[in-house]
């Protein structure tokens, strides 16, 4: 099937684009974005030429402009499927979704407490978890001090719990990973001896030092599920969250520390620098957890279903809409839709 999707989100589209569709990335300017091999970059300007099946849309915008630059509705005239990557940022629980008002194209959340919290109104709904592609065991835990990242962790502040760093900071070193992390010692005004920063490291160099860590700390109050948590989880290291948002169901207790009380996980926060035993025994616990239920094989098989759910059933509605403009044409599906199609919204 041939995919239209948007470079967004890119440890998510990491692990979408190894599926096994042609996929078709446009790009505005002269430059194409760095791909994998096998993902096609193709101009805006182009667009109209190329023959798509299906659009992952993944912003307002992006709907937009896939009508603009194909020439053709999205959810009309081309099959779409909308990705929500975000919990809703107005509102914990009376958010109204964008897409909330139309029923033809749904809307995939990546974590089941999104699709909770979201006012989806009368569109269609999907959850497709995350799948994180396999590291390996590289965890180590070498060095006596918690790992965290977060991207932007000043402007997020008590979004990502970036408050709550020097409460940690007291019981472990910091290790601090991510986009704008450089400023984070005057915004805490922490020490070098209680933070460090390592900055914002290409994903294969960040894995490697991750892993010698010897826990990853995850302190967000209200974002999505971070895919470098459920990395780190793979890779093998002890994980203490804050129960909050989705972690509650990607964190068992074995794998870590998961709580609603920062003390609690910093109390586990001690003792796992105390124990490397005990830390690697619940790094094990973590990957073995991840591996199961943040495998990429399960994840790319939810997006096949997903995908090939909504060209079908644009296939469907156009040669329906085919036959009321010519009665008298010659009925293509005798038998009725296929059953898969079946409680699908039209």
């Amino acid at each position: 099937m041939r995919v239209m999707v948007w470079m967004v989100h890119g440890g998510w589209m990491d692990g979408f684009l190894r599926g096994q569709h042609e996929y078709i990335v446009p790009f505005a300017g002269d430059e194409p974005p760095q791909l994998p091999a096998g993902v096609r970059a193709v101009p805006e300007r182009a667009l109209r030429e190329e023959d798509v099946d299906v659009v992952v849309l993944q912003s307002m915008a992006e709907l937009e402009a896939a009508e603009r630059l194909l020439g053709r509705v999205p959810g009309r005239d081309i099959a779409a499927v909308f990705v929500e990557h975000n919990t809703p940022k107005q509102h914990p629980t009376e958010q109204r979704h964008p897409l909330a008002d139309q029923d033809r194209i749904p809307v995939v959340h990546v974590t089941h407490f999104n699709r909770l919290v979201w006012d989806n109104g009368d569109a269609p709904t999907r959850v497709i978890e995350h799948g994180v592609p396999d590291p390996g065991p590289l965890y180590s835990g070498e060095v006596p001090a918690l790992g965290v990242v977060i991207n932007e962790p000043v402007r997020r502040w008590r979004v990502t719990g970036t408050d709550l760093l020097p409460r940690f900071a007291q019981v472990a070193p910091l290790h601090a990973f991510g986009i704008d992390s450089d400023l984070l010692p005057a915004a805490l005004g922490l020490p070098e001896q209680r933070l460090r920063i390592v900055g914002d490291l290409p994903t294969g160099r960040m894995h490697a030092e991750l892993a010698t860590r010897r826990a990853y700390l995850h302190p967000f109050r209200w974002t999505s599920l971070g895919l470098a948590l459920l990395e780190a989880m793979t890779m093998g290291m002890p994980v203490l969250a804050l129960a909050t948002t989705e972690a509650s169901r990607a964190v068992p207790p074995e794998a870590g520390a998961i709580s609603a009380d920062p003390g609690e996980l910093a109390t586990m926060a001690a003792a796992l620098l105390a124990d490397p035993d005990e830390a690697r025994i619940r790094g094990a616990h973590a990957r073995e957890f991840a591996l199961e239920h943040y495998g990429l094989q399960r994840f790319l098989s939810d997006w096949d279903t997903v995908l090939d759910e909504q060209h079908t059933m644009h296939l469907r509605r156009s040669r329906t809409g085919a036959r009321a403009e010519h009665p008298d044409a010659p009925q293509p599906f005798p038998g009725g839709p296929s059953s898969q199609l079946e409680g699908v919204r039209g």
